[in-house]
């Protein structure tokens, strides 16, 4: 067949609008100057159609949903000639859509294309943050780990997602997820390498010139956000890693295991820690396995034991009594905190076994001081129910017999219970609560203030105490929202005739501004440690003898 000019098809700027139609794509040109947002292509079937041919900034921001304002912002800066645009964004009315683009003159306008998020697939980037998936990540580190310099690699673990999950169904916690991916990619400077590398992990490579990576990764995902009338507070356990750039840098990959390893330390240390990355925490792969080895029988052989931390009334001082926590005396490696071994129980199956056995020996060491020591009053232990736990199987039984056994009266033993394990089923759990408060047990909310709760429900349970988490207690004093949060849990708790116990008091001065709201009890270190059997009745007999417990001035 021949083939001459005359026959060509001219490829002009209607046909390349009709294609770029058929394929559900637009064409956008920004230009900051005119304040003018052009859009031609698919503008109707992408849901842009109120925008299209043109519109002003203004009218775009305020298409954007508000979860993606950060991201419409992104799309709109000036930046540097040749400078990548990419955003992920949902305006009003229309699907997720990626926008892409570059900047062909400084300050005078940037172009490029937007398309459904479908379209962009294959693009190696996760579906619901638009961040970097695993792959492309490590991809694009390794790439940028070969110019010279320092680099900060930081991994964030967003803490307890499983219970997220469990209170509001994967859809809602997969809206919290996406909000922090778009907090993440407006907090960074452009040049950064972003992803979402795990379900519940972000990780930021850059060179810090100006600001600490880590903390910034901090300020921008620890606000709080509110999804489907939730109050959500994310907390994060980071684990950070330096590295020269060169000829000699580490593997991309080398390099995330080791900040990977720096968030399991930064996670053992306890909700919202940090750590930096060092050698010693290469053999913890190693002992894990032996632990493991170890961890089975140890609830039998009475290895694990309760410990006793105290709690305090604050307006008197006076000790009201224990919460008692597991602590592994291990025949070759001493003592274990709870952060080493309560995970593996989990991994386990043996929650439950491990539950039972706290409850009875705790009621039986309850028991014991009541007897020995008839003058400290209505002495109380608390004992906490693991994940599920309010679930098993004769519970109920075991905390009848464990009051009954030990002659305890109504109250003293209390059942703390986690906000995630109420709003799983809250119906079902209003009839078990309702059960175990007939047969006498005390019930507390434990971490109240994390967000899960809907006060809606929580006026038909039979709590008669509401825990603050430590986080919170902790940081009340530097930060505005935990101090409000703090507030207003000792306001509800007096509203609704509950008691309120603090956690995390570390001196007499936060006990103090605990006591002029109106806080009930206080716990922490400020006033111990979780103590041996031994330690706590030493612990109880100077509380009777000087008329209230010991606190720490500072701390």
């Amino acid at each position: 067949m021949s083939f001459r000019a005359t026959d060509r098809r001219i490829w002009d700027t209607t046909a390349t609008l009709e294609a770029l139609g058929a394929a559900d794509v637009a064409l956008w040109v920004w230009e900051p100057e005119a304040d003018r947002l052009r859009i031609n292509g698919a503008a109707r079937a992408l849901g842009l159609g109120p925008l299209a041919p043109e519109c002003s900034s203004a009218a775009f921001r305020a298409l954007a949903l508000p979860q993606d304002r950060a991201q419409a912002e992104d799309v709109l800066k000036v930046r540097e000639p040749g400078s990548e645009v990419m955003a992920r964004l949902r305006l009003r009315g229309s699907e997720t859509c990626i926008w892409r683009g570059v900047w062909l003159e400084e300050g005078v306008r940037a172009a490029g294309v937007v398309a459904p998020e479908v379209k962009f697939a294959a693009s190696g980037r996760c579906d619901l943050t638009g961040l970097l998936d695993r792959r492309s990540f490590i991809a694009r580190a390794r790439e940028r780990l070969r110019h010279e310099g320092v680099h900060e690699l930081v991994v964030a673990d967003v803490d307890r997602l499983r219970r997220l999950n469990e209170a509001l169904g994967h859809e809602r916690a997969d809206l919290v997820l996406a909000a922090l991916g778009s907090r993440l990619a407006a907090a960074f400077p452009t040049g950064s390498i972003l992803g979402r590398i795990g379900e519940d992990e972000f990780a930021v490579l850059c060179e810090p010139r100006g600001f600490e990576p880590a903390e910034l990764l901090r300020n921008a995902l620890e606000q709080p956000l509110r999804v489907a009338g939730f109050d959500i507070h994310p907390t994060l356990s980071i684990g950070a890693v330096n590295a020269e750039g060169g000829e000699d840098a580490p593997e991309a990959t080398e390099l995330l295991r080791r900040a990977e390893l720096a968030v399991e330390a930064a996670s053992a240390a306890g909700r919202g820690g940090a750590a930096a990355y060092g050698r010693s925490m290469e053999t913890d792969g190693l002992s894990r396995l032996a632990l493991e080895a170890d961890l089975r029988g140890a609830i039998a052989r009475g290895e694990i034991t309760p410990y006793f931390q105290p709690v305090v009334r604050l307006s008197t001082g006076a000790l009201s009594g224990f919460e008692a926590l597991a602590r592994w005396l291990h025949p070759r490696r001493g003592m274990l905190p709870p952060d080493e071994f309560l995970p593996l129980i989990e991994e386990m199956g043996l929650m439950s076994e491990l539950g039972e056995h706290m409850m009875r020996t705790a009621g039986a060491q309850l028991a014991a001081w009541r007897r020995s020591h008839p003058a400290v009053g209505a002495l109380t232990v608390s004992v906490n129910l693991s994940t599920g736990e309010i679930d098993r199987p004769g519970l109920v039984h075991d905390v009848a017999q464990v009051l009954k056994i030990n002659n305890l009266p109504r109250g003293a033993l209390k059942l703390e219970v986690t906000e995630s394990d109420i709003m799983r089923d809250p119906e079902r759990a209003a009839v078990i609560l309702k059960t175990l408060r007939d047969a006498g047990a005390g019930l507390a909310l434990d971490d109240f203030g994390t967000g899960f709760s809907s006060l809606q429900y929580l006026t038909r349970l039979p709590f008669d105490t509401l825990k603050i988490d430590r986080y919170f207690v902790r940081t009340m004093g530097g930060n505005p929202g935990s101090a409000k949060i703090v507030r207003s849990v000792v306001k509800l708790g007096q509203d609704l005739d509950l008691e309120v116990v603090a956690e995390g008091v570390e001196n007499a001065e936060m006990a103090a501004a605990l006591q002029a709201l109106g806080c009930d009890y206080g716990q922490g270190f400020g006033y111990a440690p979780a103590l041996s059997p031994q330690e706590a009745e030493v612990y109880l007999n100077e509380a009777y003898v000087d008329g209230a417990a010991p606190v720490k001035a500072r701390g």
